[in-house]
Order: C-alpha cells, then sequence, then structure tokens
C-alpha cells in the first residue's frame, strides 16, 4: 500500500524562467515548488533528472534509498511542482533517510551555519546533516541504504559547496560499495570557463576540485569528471548513473524556478555570484541582509559609491556584515549587462582601490575562494584584471580540453 502524498512545509517561489533553445536531447526534467500550478514562462521543454520518473523509478524499485536532497528537489508534473521526497513516499518508495547539505532540508540557513541532525516533522525521516561536524556520510549511515540519489540544483561555482557534497557521497559510496543515482539538473552559469584554478594546497570545503571558479559542468558532468582524473580518495571510483536534462545544452539561458540557497535569490544574483563572491573573503558586504544579495556590494565609508544601503537580519542572514551601518557602493541590478558578461575582476579590483586598506583588504578565506594565493599577490602587485586573467590562461585552456571528455551536453 502506497504511504498518502506528504506535504512539505516548503515555502514556494515564484516559477520565474526563461523560454529555453534547446538542441541536446538526454534524459531529464525541471524543477518547482510546493505542489502548485507552474506559471506559463516555465521552460516546460526542458527536463531535469527529477522531472523524468519513468528513468529512475525502475531502478529504485525494491530498493532501500538515502536522499541528498533540499528545498531545490523538485519535479515538474501535470502542470505541477512537487518534492521529490513527497512523489516517492507517494510511490511506495522505501526512502531510509535524507543527508542535508549546506543551508538544511528546507534551504533557510545562513551561509557556513552548522547544520544538525534531526527528524523532519512532516515526514518522519531521519535527516542526517552533511555540512557540520560530519561532512561525508558514515559508513553506518550507509548500512540500511542501498542506493544514494543525489538531487541538489548546484549554480555551477567551485566555491558553492554542493559539489563538496557531491564528492564526499561519491567517496563514502564507493567506500561501502552502494551506487549513486544522480538526478541532473541545468547549469545556470554552465555557458563559460573562467577564473583561477584551484592549487594543491589550497583544498578546503569551498573548493576540493582542481577545477576553475567557473568550472562550466552540470553535477553529473562533474561526477564523470571526479571518476575519470580519479580525484575521490585513494583512487576510488564511485558506481555512479546519471539521468541528465533533456532539451537543455550549454548555451541555453536557464532561470531558476527557485532559489538554490538563501541569498541566491534570483537569476542575476547567480549570474553575479561568481564575482562578488570574493567579498566574502574581504570586509565588502554583497548585500546579505538586504532584499537584493549578491547584486550590490558596499562598506560603511561613503566614497565607495553613490548607492547606499543597511544590512539587517533575515533569514539566511541572521548576522550579516556591517549588521545595522549604512553602507556606500555599487548597484548592479539594473546593469543586465554584467549577467550576460558573467565573471569579471572589476569589482573586486574597485573595491580594494576604494578601501586604501592594502593587504588588510583581505582575510585568509579570500585564497580559499580564489584556490590560489595567486590572485591576492597579483591585485596587491597593481596587476590589472587582463594581467590577472592572462596569468592563468594558459592552465584554463588545458582544463577545457580536458573538460570536453566529460560533457554530456553539448
Amino acid at each position: 500500500m502506497k504511504p498518502p502524498q506528504i506535504t512539505l512545509l516548503f515555502l514556494f517561489f515564484s516559477l520565474i524562467s526563461l523560454q529555453c533553445r534547446a538542441d541536446h536531447t538526454s534524459s531529464s526534467k525541471h524543477l518547482g515548488p510546493k505542489p502548485e500550478k507552474s506559471a506559463g514562462a516555465l521552460a516546460l521543454d526542458i527536463l531535469a533528472g527529477a522531472d523524468q520518473p519513468e528513468r529512475y523509478l525502475p531502478l529504485m524499485e525494491g530498493k532501500r534509498l538515502g536522499l541528498i536532497v533540499n528545498q531545490s528537489s523538485l519535479l515538474q508534473q501535470d502542470g505541477t511542482s512537487t518534492h521529490l521526497v513527497d512523489f516517492l513516499l507517494a510511490e511506495g518508495q522505501q526512502i531510509q533517510k535524507i543527508f542535508v547539505p549546506e543551508h538544511g532540508f528546507r534551504g533557510n540557513a545562513d551561509a557556513g551555519e552548522r547544520i544538525g541532525n534531526e527528524t523532519d516533522p512532516a515526514t518522519g525521516l531521519p535527516l542526517l546533516s552533511l555540512y557540520g561536524d560530519q561532512k561525508k556520510p558514515q559508513q553506518q549511515t550507509l548500512a540500511d541504504v542501498d542506493l544514494l540519489v543525489f538531487d541538489l540544483q548546484d549554480v555551477g561555482v567551485r566555491f558553492y559547496t554542493y559539489i563538496s557534497t557531491l564528492h564526499y557521497v561519491m567517496e563514502a559510496a564507493a567506500e561501502a560499495g552502494k551506487p549513486v543515482l544522480i538526478l541532473d539538473r541545468p547549469n545556470p552559469n554552465g555557458d563559460y570557463v573562467a577564473g583561477p584554478l584551484l592549487k594543491k594546497g589550497f583544498e578546503s570545503f569551498v573548493g576540493i576540485h582542481p577545477i576553475p571558479v567557473v568550472h562550466g559542468l552540470t553535477v553529473g558532468e562533474l561526477a564523470h569528471m571526479i571518476n575519470g582524473e580519479a580525484w575521490l580518495k585513494g583512487g576510488l571510483q564511485a558506481e555512479i548513473n546519471v539521468v541528465p536534462v533533456a532539451n537543455w545544452n550549454h548555451q541555453t539561458p536557464y532561470e531558476l524556478p527557485v532559489r538554490p540557497s538563501p541569498n541566491l535569490p534570483n537569476y542575476q544574483s547567480i549570474r553575479l555570484y561568481p564575482s562578488l563572491c570574493f567579498f566574502e573573503g574581504t570586509d565588502v558586504s554583497v548585500g546579505r541582509g538586504t532584499p537584493f544579495p549578491f547584486q550590490v556590494y558596499g562598506y560603511p565609508k561613503k566614497d565607495f559609491g553613490p548607492f547606499s544601503f543597511t544590512p539587517q537580519p533575515t533569514e539566511g542572514a541572521k548576522n550579516p556584515p556591517h549588521k545595522g551601518k549604512e553602507c556606500f557602493g555599487q548597484d548592479l541590478r539594473a546593469a543586465e549587462n554584467h549577467a550576460a558578461a558573467g565573471f569579471t575582476l572589476e569589482f573586486v579590483l574597485d573595491a580594494y582601490q576604494k578601501s586604501g586598506k592594502g593587504a588588510a583588504f583581505f582575510t585568509p578565506f579570500f585564497d580559499k575562494l580564489a584556490g590560489t594565493d595567486a590572485l591576492r599577490k597579483g591585485i596587491l602587485a597593481g596587476m590589472s584584471a587582463e594581467e590577472l586573467e592572462e596569468s592563468w590562461a594558459e592552465e584554463l585552456n588545458t582544463y577545457k580540453k580536458m573538460r570536453e571528455k566529460y560533457l554530456l551536453y553539448e
């Protein structure tokens, strides 16, 4: 007997999406929030992995499941949007537990906020944290699991921690001899590759792999790269099965119908994120604690720029930098060309020069985000954006050639 449909206590977000063009067909579907009629603007021809149950339900039959999901793990069916957990329970699948990444099961925890183990009040399922003391599933937690299902919406940037969670899930699965089913999703920054590559010695949870800041891969493609380049501990190989996205390619614009984390509320913030996140390794605000995070930057100093804002505690930014202080800087919301252009160093260089702080402008976290100390040292040496980008151009080209081996989409 199938369990009844269980309504999770998710906040639903408005479904907005660009009309997408596509010339590549794989096998997957799109996303959506709490059961709600989809907006007509949603590109229903794009199918994320979760949206094609005919591809993955047969693989789950009779298996005990461990899910790696959050608020972005949604599927579209018959014009409605349903959470994957609700859908699988209604289909009678055996969900043993849910492993939870940064920002929590419902995606409302602050960046860096510790996530604990708990029981989900809506479903009664155990929620096991992968963002706290343990970032890797422990072997005892996999004993009663036959198949791990990974379905998180990534944004295509190395320091976005969902891909670090992917790495550790694959590693734990390989150690336990358990397969991983990846329900792939479009990469909203998947149309280009940019930024410095992570160097040995700078690995952290905001950068595990020797890939550039903007890596140009979906989660499914990266999983193949992790295996193919033997990046798991001891050269382990995880058994993976990817349900790819249908009717999408790397040049297809894609606007997420739900925010992937609390401070990336819209398309522009996601496109600006690769450039603005470097400020997290400085004392400059990126608008956390405002209605427009990752769409502005500023500092409590009037000559930082003409735009002003005052960060205040909000859900997902309970103690934002410069809380209660008026910050001055730049408003990037009207500059549509910034979202189209992608990665740039102009914002960091602008703020660095205006700060007048020299080396004190940077915190140790800056090098972790950059994946190298060369960017910080280059800025201190007075290098221009063009000179900095040229400094990693050769290794970026080498990466691009390697990347081609793992592409599932044109």
